[in-house]
């Protein structure tokens, strides 16, 4: 049997870093930066990197490599792009045979624009992703110790199915909503909190959630929290906040230079529960899934700084754990 199915996106990622990319301060984004060129002009990029992205396959390659038997399932064209995410699946030994296969259909697509401070811009072309139907969810062969569950473009039906088939067979279940299952608010997405053992969200988007502005995380985190849940809030370099049944820990980053940072939740969030998944308490795997995403971040592509092996103590040592209550 599987150990672990991922759901959600398969991307193909173009990530183009330029110079000439510059970081703007607009009023009118609340303080925010716009990313910027001048209009017109023929812009120089001293990096292209192409690699496929997606939380499904990100993940997936976490757990893979971590030594889970894995299995994805995704949406992607019948083009190119959706072949070539294949391929790199399989190269991975991660299962493919999930993956739905769109006839004449076209695969996500992002080109990732990188100022060199490794900020960026994300364009996105949905595609096929955007399709999500119940039918996409194999009933019979929903068959795993856990679920990890991405962002289904706000797609409900294929989530539910999803929820119920894990229900049924006594499957763990992690979750990282995108923006459009946030948008739906805390009260219609209360009867799938209530099935989800792992949340994993940044600050932003709890904020979103409950319609709460405070920066405090546990106010935050008293609203989300449902019986028998773990809920991560990811703060960029101000490090990681998990609540559980009362307790809460926080985990500090390193000063690890940054050249990208997507792909950092997917690896935090599969990386956590990977160590769940082999038996780690809390505060170690908070340990392993701050060491997966800083080195995701320290390379252009969501899956080239994937972890291949266990940290060593000492490398788990390095990263800063505080037990808050």
């Amino acid at each position: 049997m599987l150990d672990v199915i991922t759901i959600g996106a398969a991307v193909r990622d173009v990530f183009l870093v330029s110079k000439a990319f510059m970081l703007i301060p607009l009023p009118e984004l609340g303080g925010n930066f716009a990313e910027c060129v001048a209009l017109g002009s023929k812009i120089d990029v001293e990096t292209l990197v192409i690699t496929s992205g997606g939380g499904a396959t990100n993940a997936a390659v976490t757990f893979r490599r971590l030594g889970f038997k894995t299995a994805a399932i995704s949406r992607v064209g019948d083009d190119d792009a959706g072949l070539s995410i294949i391929d790199e699946l399989k190269n991975e030994k991660i299962e493919t045979d999930l993956i739905k296969k769109i006839k004449n259909g076209q695969t996500a697509y992002s080109t990732i624009l990188t100022a060199v401070n490794g900020e960026r811009t994300i364009l996105t072309y949905r595609g096929v992703s955007h399709g999500w139907k119940e039918s996409d969810i194999p009933a019979a062969k929903i068959k795993a110790g856990w679920l990890y569950i991405t962002s289904l473009g706000g797609n409900m039906p294929p989530l539910i199915a999803a929820l119920r088939h894990a229900k049924i067979r006594t499957m763990a279940v992690a979750w990282n909503p995108g923006n459009a299952e946030l948008k739906l608010g805390l009260r219609a997405l209360d009867p799938i909190l209530r099935q989800v053992h792992v949340l994993l969200l940044n600050l932003e988007e709890a904020q979103q959630l409950t319609g709460l502005q405070t920066t405090d995380v546990k106010e935050i985190a008293a609203k989300l929290t449902r019986p028998g849940m773990t809920i991560l809030l990811t703060d960029g370099t101000n490090g990681t906040h998990a609540f559980q049944d009362g307790h809460h820990w926080h985990a500090g980053t390193r000063s690890v230079r940054s050249v990208s940072r997507t792909g950092a939740g997917d690896a935090f969030g599969s990386g956590f529960v990977a160590a769940k998944m082999r038996g780690l308490e809390i505060a170690d795997a908070l340990r392993v899934a701050t060491l997966n995403a800083e080195s995701v971040i320290g390379q252009f592509g969501a899956k080239a700084g994937i972890l291949r092996a266990w940290p060593t103590k000492k490398q788990m040592s390095d990263v800063p754990i505080s037990t808050l209550s």
